[in-house]
């Protein structure tokens, strides 16, 4: 079993190491003059969890709220795009969606160093681990239902009809990831993994047909969500970096990853469901989760689910990676981050089973 509470070690707030540290006269300068209502005295502290862009809570005595940013340093292209985040939950908020209120983007280094936004602080509960400790299994079953319709309503949108005609290419949306993603590896390659070089061969032979083009989020699972505090419902969507136009089978089979993910012994932990009894905790089986999809959207992962699962697989295993180059060249923002590399190995095995599968 994963040997850290991920509950205890993602949750609340910390002093942000110095390469991370905020000025905070000079945001809240900034802050007085572009956000209505904005008023200091402002006290600033970096999020425990997450581990790409360094998100900060910004506390004042009318209102909370969030600051996420580019993290310093040497960076993958195309990765922390912050500008793209904004975008998209501008859109997203307008449609009423479950998003934080964006308040304002800085593309201006000179504040706090990279670019950044600002949103408002959604209140609710994390839950970082996907069988909900302390829960129970009605509320259980109502958060599993209510995570499956927020995602199905992402894909029920029309890109075109909220303003995101162009928010990326769409087509083609896995085969462009498989080939993102290997390049994304080879850059930040610590040590050769096999079974990594048979999927980036496997992979580009066996992409699948795919869905619509939709707006895909691209990290949804359980502890990208806020829960309302006071009901079993979605709050808030976070995390958008990863978002842009593509295959919204591709996207909603991502987090069916939870089903299936190996145990890691290391200090990062790794949330899955394997060993859990679902029926007792009141959480679905993947199977009755993905027929609520398809009753919802109409879009059916099913006959390519595997091949779904080994590229999601695939894709984190690069992603984790990626973190990886990141503890390597000093940038990297989790304490848990250098415990990551044990989970590339099992990840791709992972990957290869569903791989032959298909």
């Amino acid at each position: 079993m994963a040997s850290i509470n991920r509950q205890a070690a993602f949750s609340g707030t910390k002093e942000a190491a110095a390469a991370l540290r905020l000025d905070a006269a000079r945001l809240e300068h900034y802050l007085a003059a572009h956000v209505t209502g904005f008023a200091s005295p402002l006290t600033v502290k970096l999020f425990k969890g997450g581990q790409s862009n360094p998100t900060y809570l910004l506390d004042t005595p009318s209102r909370r709220y969030v600051l996420r940013r580019k993290p310093p340093g040497k960076l993958l292209p195309s990765a922390h795009a912050v500008d793209r985040e904004y975008r998209v939950t501008r859109a997203l908020h307008a449609q009423g969606f479950p998003v934080a209120e964006p308040l304002v983007y800085c593309a201006d280094d000179s504040i706090a160093g990279t670019p950044f936004y600002v949103m408002g602080f959604v209140d609710g509960r994390v839950f970082w681990e996907p069988q909900m400790p302390g829960s129970n299994p009605a509320e259980r079953a109502a958060v599993y239902d209510s995570m499956n319709e927020t995602i199905a309503r992402l894909h029920a949108l029309d890109p075109a009809k909220i303003g995101l005609a162009d928010f990326g290419k769409g087509e083609n949306y896995v085969a462009r990831q498989v080939e993102r993603w290997s390049k994304q590896y080879r850059a930040s390659e610590t040590e050769k993994i096999e079974t990594m070089e048979r999927l980036i061969d496997w992979l580009p032979k066996n992409i699948p047909a795919g869905g619509p083009v939709r707006l895909v989020h691209g990290d949804y699972r359980l502890d990208n969500l806020i829960v309302a505090s006071d009901q079993p419902k979605i709050a808030a969507v976070l995390d958008w970096e990863l978002s842009t136009l593509g295959d919204p089978l591709a996207d909603f089979s991502y987090h069916l990853m939870t089903w299936h993910m190996p145990h890691s012994e290391s200090a990062a932990g790794t949330a899955t469901l394997v060993g859990h009894d679902l029926r007792a905790l009141g959480i679905p089986s993947m199977s009755d989760y993905v027929d609520a999809y398809v009753a919802r959207t109409g879009l059916d992962p099913r006959p390519a689910l595997p091949v779904y699962l080994a590229y999601n697989f695939f894709r984190i295993a690069a992603i984790l990676q990626g973190i990886i180059g990141r503890v390597r060249d000093g940038t990297a923002t989790s304490e848990f981050a250098p415990a990551k590399a044990e989970m590339i190995r099992p990840l791709a095995e992972k990957a290869w089973d569903f791989a032959q599968q298909a």
